[in-house]
């Protein structure tokens, strides 16, 4: 395989590495929110959020983007394919983070809310600066695995038209005839995006505080 191919390959893959880092990040400031109003002991806001977890992780991924992307336009929404492809991963992984975060929610002890509250901290404090903390620390692990898996399925995003990793092997492969080393070096640059985010989510769980009780 020549560097040309393997630079498109690349090429495809920081594209692919940008739709996942944007996805993950929207989708976990909404899966603070989710998890936030399953926690807030009104049915008001616990239902609503029961509902989008129960859709998002029940229906396949490939449907939901497809759902998305034809459906927007339906409404009178037109926005490029990979809006759409972001928005599909979002919500995706926003419903599984919601529930990862809320068991580290559950799982922060007691005595750190009371200390919050004693030493004045008003709820949204303790909430933003006790509790998100102490509950990313505590679900770190299986947020970063949702990461690595919304990697790997944002290979689904071709089917609204998006050229990432996998799209761009099978491409190549195609016009090539060259499959075996064209998805041997897919593979590797998976491989190596994976050991990179599991690297830095070492670092990060370094950087956040200790859990005491």
């Amino acid at each position: 395989m020549t560097i040309k191919l393997f630079t498109l390959l690349l090429q495809a893959a920081l594209y692919t590495l940008g739709i996942s880092i944007v996805s993950i990040v929207i989708g976990f400031a909404i899966a603070i929110l989710l998890s936030a109003a399953l926690l807030s002991g009104k049915s008001l806001y616990i239902a609503p959020a029961r509902l989008f977890i129960s859709f998002f992780r029940g229906v396949p991924l490939l449907v939901q983007l497809l759902l998305i992307y034809t459906l927007l336009p339906v409404i009178g929404i037109n926005v490029p394919s990979i809006v759409a492809a972001i928005i599909g991963l979002s919500l995706c992984t926003a419903a599984y983070q919601a529930e990862n975060l809320r068991g580290g929610f559950q799982a922060v002890p007691k005595g750190l809310i009371e200390a919050a509250d004693v030493t004045g901290f008003n709820p949204r404090q303790t909430f933003f600066r006790i509790r998100v903390p102490i509950a990313l620390r505590l679900t770190l692990p299986a947020l970063v695995n949702e990461a690595i898996m919304i990697l790997k399925s944002s290979s689904l995003v071709s089917v609204v038209g998006i050229i990432e990793l996998t799209k761009m092997a099978q491409n190549l492969a195609s016009s090539t005839y060259l499959p075996i080393p064209i998805f041997a070096s897919a593979g590797l640059i998976y491989l190596v995006i994976n050991w990179a985010i599991a690297l830095t989510a070492r670092y990060v769980e370094r950087s956040l505080p200790k859990v005491t009780a």
